[in-house]
């Protein structure tokens, strides 16, 4: 059944091609949405598109990079010469990191920030002077609980969404006034394919599936609980096992105590 809220609502997904942006894709699409789905592979794109089974012109795939900048400004025109608005960005594109700090190249650093932070931040700009005329629209920011805390081999991951945190509640007090909601989505390990895709210290992908990644939370379990957030008006979420979650009380009212688990923690 179609939540209201969602009903004819035009929704940018971005990292639509798989994992959480995919699921999410279809969860909105039941939902009565509009969608414009955004990732670098447009086959896979057009594999999403295919198995929303939206008409053609209620869904718009749009390829994007990223760490293109530039590309930005042209793909929310075509965004908006398409659906005439934006109601929901979901910043979902990204990409995570197993090394550790010493043996990373300086320039793997600055890929995992362009892409999981920039390139939120430079879509999110190029999308709200259209939700700032509307007077209405909803961010979506899908981080880690990674932006809670920090493990081992995770420091450019971690400072990313850490990063994210620090912008979009900031953003958040900034909108209020204009109707626009900021949501920050803090998953713990879900079922996808982050971590084979992860890079590593070279910059080259980790190819293997972490033991928390195998059994994490499904992701199209991960997709209806961040409609029920957006639904119900949250900032801020966290999704996953126990595990993860109570790390973040763990960290934030036992912080001595928690960083002793930490350091003994399987990361990969």
């Amino acid at each position: 059944m179609a939540i209201p809220l969602f009903t004819d609502q035009v929704v940018w997904i971005t990292g639509a091609s798989s994992g959480i942006g995919e699921h999410l894709a279809y969860a909105f699409a039941q939902a009565g949405a509009k969608l414009v789905l955004s990732a670098r592979r447009a086959d896979e794109l057009a594999r999403v598109r295919s198995a929303t089974q939206l008409p053609s012109e209620r869904v718009l795939v749009l390829p994007l990079d990223l760490t293109q900048p530039e590309q930005f400004a042209p793909a929310a025109a075509q965004v908006l010469a398409r659906f005439g608005q934006v109601d929901v960005l979901v910043n979902n594109g990204g990409i995570s990191q197993r090394s550790f700090a010493h043996q990373t190249d300086l320039a793997v650093d600055r890929r995992v920030m362009e892409t999981n932070f920039f390139g939120a931040v430079g879509l999110t700009k190029a999308v709200l002077p259209a939700m700032l005329a509307q007077r209405r629209g909803q961010l979506v920011v899908v981080s880690s609980v990674v932006g809670k805390f920090g493990t081992a081999r995770r420091t450019a991951y971690a400072a990313s969404k850490h990063a994210l945190h620090g912008f979009f509640d900031s953003l958040r007090a900034e909108l209020w006034p204009h109707g626009i909601k900021v949501l920050l989505v803090c998953p713990g390990y879900v079922r996808t394919n982050i971590s084979l895709n992860a890079v590593t210290a070279d910059g080259s992908p980790q190819g293997t599936m972490d033991d928390g990644q195998a059994h994490g939370l499904d992701p199209a379990d991960c997709a209806q609980r961040i409609l029920r957030a957006m639904s119900r008006g949250k900032e801020e979420v966290w999704l996953g096992g126990l595990k993860e979650v109570a790390g973040v009380y763990l960290k934030r009212f036992f912080p001595a105590f928690f960083s002793k688990i930490v350091r003994k923690a399987k990361v990969t």
